[in-house]
């Protein structure tokens, strides 16, 4: 297997990151956070200003779920690509 990048520490040489972990990570919570967002947003939309938790609360969960369910997909298409790069490098 091909050394992606110089070692540029004192990193073990056998030092790698857990792809596999990171693509389980990923598969379990993405849907997980974009329910979230979905569930939080239509519940905002419903609620009057009146009601406990108002909507202010529930946008911003929405939106911190929007945003993790980001990070969840762009991780996930980083790991896809890297596992992609290794099984080239291998063949």
């Amino acid at each position: 297997m091909g050394r992606r990048n110089p070692r540029t520490g004192t990193e073990p040489v056998t030092a790698r990151s857990p792809l596999r972990l990171r693509l389980l990570l990923s598969c379990v919570f993405l849907p997980l956070f974009v329910a979230g967002t979905v569930l939080f947003g239509v519940w905002a939309a419903r609620s009057d200003s009146g009601d406990s938790p108002g909507p202010g609360p529930l946008v911003l969960l929405a939106v911190v779920c929007g945003v993790l369910a980001l990070t969840a997909a762009l991780d996930l298409a980083v790991v896809l690509r890297r596992l992609r790069q290794e099984r080239g490098a291998a063949d």
